[in-house]
């Protein structure tokens, strides 16, 4: 079976030659051959945002020189045919044109803000409004109060998530990493919105204001669940997530399990004791109840793996929420998966296995991982693990 094709190759000469033929359509004097010889050459030597950014540049240059004149193409262009092919990737279609508005659109306040409106319904504009909140913040957060009721949830939803202070791919904003009160009073106004896509990116940017204050984060989540809605707990829950892998006590609190576990480990096992790349590692533990009243645990388990350098860098995993009774015990199980991942690469040595009870941390065991050797197909190395998670975890998808 074939590897599927790198996303980044979605900004090919295919897709180059449609987005052309929108600007030809809403501009018929487009110099369309011009624009598709220079967006092509020099492409394929790039990755999926800067392809984005070497098509815009391109377009900069074939469209007229006066911003006014080439967002009014731009605009007309949207509702060409021919832009919705590419499958999943499709929106991407539309990534040259809000890098082409945060890069030439800064001084044009007005002109891009209802670029960057329509520009959302289609694709996003979480990447390009973040350069109007780094230039003129004051303006940009109004105009993101009002758009916090626009009756169109992507529009709600870019609100939310153009104003993350951690936003993944794109430029930070340190005033709000600073001080989020600007980003928590906009959450504050989408945090019962009626769709979950916009819920989401609620709980994802407290998330990251958790990172930097987290105390600040656990208030906001204790205040949000008083009658709080099962949708806004569901927020809640998604917004600590975070703090809860770390073990952070007032995060634990809010969550039920922030008193400490009297609980010990017996017949902990992890299998096999030496591992090869492409390999799975199982382990198990009896957890026991050391108190007669019930206890309410959440449990996450900790590998700690070595780096190219040998140090151990520890990655934290979901396991199981559960309540034990007084003085019994619940049998526990995880896998861990060697397969390697973009995200993440495997290296030869001892690998540490933890259980995080209550963000208190207990000895499971370890295992070594062998140099990396061939996967073999129809051999144990040959299963197709995709990611490191449990048993509970993999069924409920």
């Amino acid at each position: 079976m074939s590897s599927p094709s790198p996303m980044k190759n979605f900004f090919d000469e295919h897709l180059v030659r449609r987005l052309a033929a929108t600007f030809l359509d809403a501009a018929p004097n487009f110099p369309m051959e011009r624009f598709v010889g220079e967006a092509v050459l020099g492409l394929s030597d790039k990755e999926l945002l800067d392809r984005g950014r070497h098509i815009a540049l391109a377009l900069a240059r074939a469209l007229p020189s006066q911003y006014e004149e080439a967002i009014g193409i731009l605009m007309r262009s949207l509702d060409a045919p021919l832009t919705r092919q590419g499958g999943s990737m499709s929106s991407f279609f539309y990534l040259p044109h809000t890098v082409f508005v945060a890069e030439y659109g800064l001084s044009h306040f007005e002109l891009s803000m209802q670029a960057q409106h329509a520009l959302t319904q289609r694709f996003t504009a979480e990447f390009s409004i973040r350069h109007f909140l780094l230039k003129d913040a004051e303006r940009t957060l109004s105009t993101l109060r009002n758009w916090a009721s626009d009756n169109n949830k992507n529009v709600r939803r870019l609100v939310s998530e153009g104003t993350r202070p951690r936003l993944p791919w794109a430029v930070r904003l340190p005033a709000f990493v600073q001080d989020p009160s600007p980003v928590l009073s906009l959450l504050e106004m989408l945090k019962d919105d009626p769709e979950e896509y916009v819920r989401r990116s609620v709980a994802n940017s407290l998330n990251d204001i958790a990172k930097d204050h987290p105390d600040l984060a656990v208030e906001v989540c204790k205040r949000w669940l008083r009658d709080a809605s099962p949708e806004r707990t569901a927020i809640v829950r998604h917004a600590l997530r975070w703090l809860v892998k770390r073990g952070h006590s007032g995060a634990l609190s809010v969550m039920g399990a922030g008193e400490r576990p009297r609980i010990r480990l017996e017949s902990a096992s992890v299998t096999p004791a030496k591992a090869g790349l492409g390999d799975e590692v199982l382990f198990g533990v009896e957890l026991v109840s050391e108190v007669k009243k019930p206890q309410k645990l959440m449990v996450d388990y900790v590998v700690s793996y070595p780096g190219a350098n040998g140090k151990l860098r520890p990655k934290v995993f979901k396991l199981k929420k559960l309540v034990v009774e007084g003085q019994k015990s619940a049998r526990l199980e995880g896998r861990v998966s060697l397969v390697d991942l973009t995200t993440r690469k495997h290296h030869p040595g001892e690998h540490r296995i933890q259980l995080r009870v209550n963000g208190v941390d207990f000895e499971v065991g370890t295992f070594e991982l062998s140099h990396h050797v061939p996967q073999i197909s129809g051999g144990k190395s040959s299963r197709k693990t995709l990611s490191t998670e449990s048993p509970k975890t993999k069924r409920r998808r």
